[in-house]
Parts: C-alpha cells; structure tokens; sequence
C-alpha cells in the first residue's frame, strides 16, 4: 500500500507509522515548533531504510547548528535512497546533501530545479525562502524579489489556506515592499497554525515594516510565553520586543528584554542569532545615545569568540565586526577585513566588496569618525542587502549612517535620509531626530 506525505507526494517507506511520524515530524520542522526531532527518530525508528525521515533529521542538525550530525545523518540518508528510493526522494536528498556540505550555489540550483518538478515538495522549497535562506545568502542584490518570483511561480500549487505557503509567501512579500499583502498572509498563516514559529516572526517583521509597533508588541507579548524558551527562535522573537522598547525610548524595558531572552546567558538560540542579536541590539542601543551597562559588550564578544573564526558568512562577518569594534579589537576586525579582501581576489566572497567596507565602517564610528563613517558607507548603503538576514537585521548598517551624518554635522543629508526612511514606515526616534535636526 502507497503511503504519502501531506501534499500526496509517495514516500518510500513501507511503515504507515512511519510515515504519519514524518508528515508530523515536517510539520514541525517547517514551523520551527519543539518535538520535530523526536517524531522523526521515531520514523526513523519504525522504518531505518525510510531516506527521507534521515534526510529531515539531517536538516534538523543544520537548521540547529549540529553539522557534525547533520553531516551523518545526511550520508544515512544518500545511501538508503540509492537503493531504495524513488527519482524525487534522491533529488531530494542531494539537494540536502548539497546544502548540508555547504555547496550553497550548487544547493541553490539544485533546489529550484526539483521544485519545478516537486512544487509540493516543501522541505526543499523551504530551501531558498526565509531571512536565512539560500537566496538571502548566496550574494544577490535582488534576492527579496527572487523569494517573491518562486513563491508566486508556484502559487497556484497550494490552497488559499496552506499554512506553510502563507508564511512564506507573506514574509516574501513583506520583505519586498509588499507589506499590506504581506500583513494579511502572514497573519493568516498564523492564525491557521498557531504555534508556527515562522509565521510569528513573520508578523513581527511586517509589523516592524508597517511602523505597527503597538500592534507587534501585543502579538509577541500574547505570543511568546507559548513557545518553550528551548525554541531556536525564541530569543530572537524576544529580541523584536527589545528594538520595539528601544523605538520608544523605553531603555529600561528593552534591557530588561534583553537580559530574559536575548543576551547569551539567556538564549538557548543558534550561534548566528545569539551573535546577530546581541550585537545588534547592544550596537543601536550605543548609537541611539543610550549608555550599554558594563560587561554586556564583553560577555556578548567572549560569546561570539567561540563562532564564526573564519571570515566568508557576510552576515556573520559584520556583526563579528561590530562587537570587535565596540570591545577595541581593532586588530580583530582588521584580520577579518584583510581576509575578505583576499576572498575578493580569489572571487569567493557572496556580497563582494561592500562586506569589507561595512566592517571598516565600525571600526570607524567606534572611534568616533564618523565623517570617515560616512565616507564609507554612503556609496556601498544600497548594497547591504547583499549580506542576507532580513530588513529589519540589515537596517543597522543606515542606522550607523545616519547616527554618523547627524554627528559630522551632515544635517542636510542627515535629513533627506530621514525623511526617506519616514515616507517609507512611521518610527518614533526618526520622528524625534527629525525634529531636532529641524531646530539645530
């Protein structure tokens, strides 16, 4: 008897236990909720030769920065699907497999051709979309319209009421531009399954995009206490709240955010959203005006001294640089901007030399040249999007621009800028330094 996944794609299995335990184990998986692992161990466990429960258990490891375990359970996975699976399942795995050995261009192209066979196939779908996915981090310019483009080229594979598509679909469009259709997918996606990570975080960037800073901070307030502190994302939910507070000035609220949740002695997240979190946050709070109390600067870089050594992830890259500059580690963030440079040469750097240039640009306004800040980062600003992450994430590098301008005594174009940013979103502290940059 055939036995299928929730899109009525076949599975190679020949346990029906097997097979209900991954349709809930994708589920899972796909919602980023608690319980993924174990429902599909226990495929695993009633069907050892079912590929894809091990190729899912392997994207697991990865998404939860396991890659030794990811890296095994992904070999399971090409071998067992060589014998026993069908032409779809080992696309499927090899493009996992890709992935998983970090070839992100060969994974990339791997996975756009399968979904033009399998658009049902949603764990590899998945692969491309998303603030961390294929297309965010492979270097393009254009990679929130790219996200856009595949969502809509297999639109019409899936229902009005697909939790999974709306959330991906509506954070797509939301991150393009599109926030007013962003806001209804995503908040539909939520309300279709409520404990969806994904879909939360959704909202809580098309929120952001909207200027909704009430309205975001009443869904994850309502929100966040479901989700075990546990969930790889619960820190960085968290960390939405604390730049909502810092928005409004509330420095106390959004310390007291931060130390719950965000900081690394709170957060049971993944390395990337420990160090991009915190770095983030502690970076805005000091640009803002606001003093960073003493040791989380340190205990925020001793952290991040664990990950990360290499340079060539840009989104890593540059919050590795910003907790560097604010420490005084210049020599750090020099090494680091030396190496990608050297990556340039050799044509292996997704994001070019702009990475660089933002990385100098901390250094810079750490030590208070930000005439030397502007410099830099005026003409690469437009290409930031390069390093991947979200709109929200990436907004920090204008935020340094802005914070420099106003400093140098730029106010003209400290202005312009602003008023640009205000036409696009309503923002409390862009209000508020409008305001003063009016009467200077």
């Amino acid at each position: 008897m055939a036995r299928f996944d929730r899109y009525d794609l076949p599975l190679s299995t020949t346990s029906d236990l097997a097979a209900e335990r991954y349709r809930a184990g994708v589920d899972l998986l796909l919602s980023l909720w608690p319980g993924a692992g174990e429902a599909l161990d226990e495929a695993i466990a009633a069907d050892p030769d079912f590929a894809l429960a091990h190729a899912a258990r392997a994207r697991l490891h990865a998404i939860s920065a396991q890659p030794a375990d990811a890296r095994a359970k992904i070999a399971i996975a090409l071998e067992v699907v060589g014998r026993y699976g069908t032409e779809r399942e080992r696309s499927h795995v090899q493009t996992l497999s890709y992935a998983i050995h970090g070839q992100s261009a060969k994974a990339l192209a791997s996975a756009l051709e399968h979904t033009d066979k399998w658009p049902r196939d949603i764990v590899i779908l998945s692969m491309p979309l998303g603030a961390f996915g294929l297309f965010a981090f492979s270097g393009m310019a254009d990679h929130d319209q790219a996200r856009v483009d595949l969502c809509e080229r297999h639109a019409r594979h899936f229902g009005n009421d697909d939790w999974w598509f709306l959330t991906y679909r509506g954070w797509a469009h939301g991150e393009n531009g599109n926030v007013a259709l962003g806001r209804e997918m995503t908040q539909r996606a939520l309300e279709l399954r409520r404990h969806n990570v994904n879909a939360v975080h959704a909202v809580a960037h098309v929120l952001y995009e909207t200027g909704a800073n009430d309205d975001a901070q009443t869904v994850i307030t309502g929100w966040l206490p479901e989700y075990p502190k546990s969930g790889v994302l619960h820190g960085h939910i968290a960390w939405h709240s604390a730049l909502i507070a810092l928005e409004r000035g509330d420095t106390a609220r959004a310390l007291a955010v931060y130390d719950e949740h965000v900081a690394p002695s709170a957060s049971q997240g993944t390395p990337v959203n420990i160090v991009s979190d915190t770095a983030s946050f502690l970076w805005r709070m000091q640009a803002y005006g606001h003093a960073v109390p003493a040791g989380k600067w340190d205990e925020a870089a001793n952290y991040a001294s664990g990950y990360f050594k290499d340079a060539g992830f840009p989104f890593a890259d540059f919050h590795m640089a910003l907790l560097a500059a604010a420490t005084g580690d210049h020599a750090a963030v020099a090494a680091r901007v030396s190496a990608l440079n050297q990556l340039i040469e050799q044509g292996g750097l997704p994001g070019g030399s702009m990475v660089p240039a933002i990385c100098r640009a901390a250094v810079a306004f750490a030590d208070e040249q930000y005439g030397l800040v502007a410099e830099i980062l005026e003409p690469v600003a437009h290409e930031v999007v390069r390093i991947g992450g979200s709109g929200a994430q990436r907004e920090i590098v204008q935020d340094t621009l802005l914070v420099a301008l106003m400093r140098s005594g730029e106010a003209r174009r400290a202005r312009d800028l602003l008023d640009r940013r205000l036409r696009r979103r309503p923002s409390p502290r862009d209000a508020r330094w409008r305001e003063q940059l009016s009467v200077a």
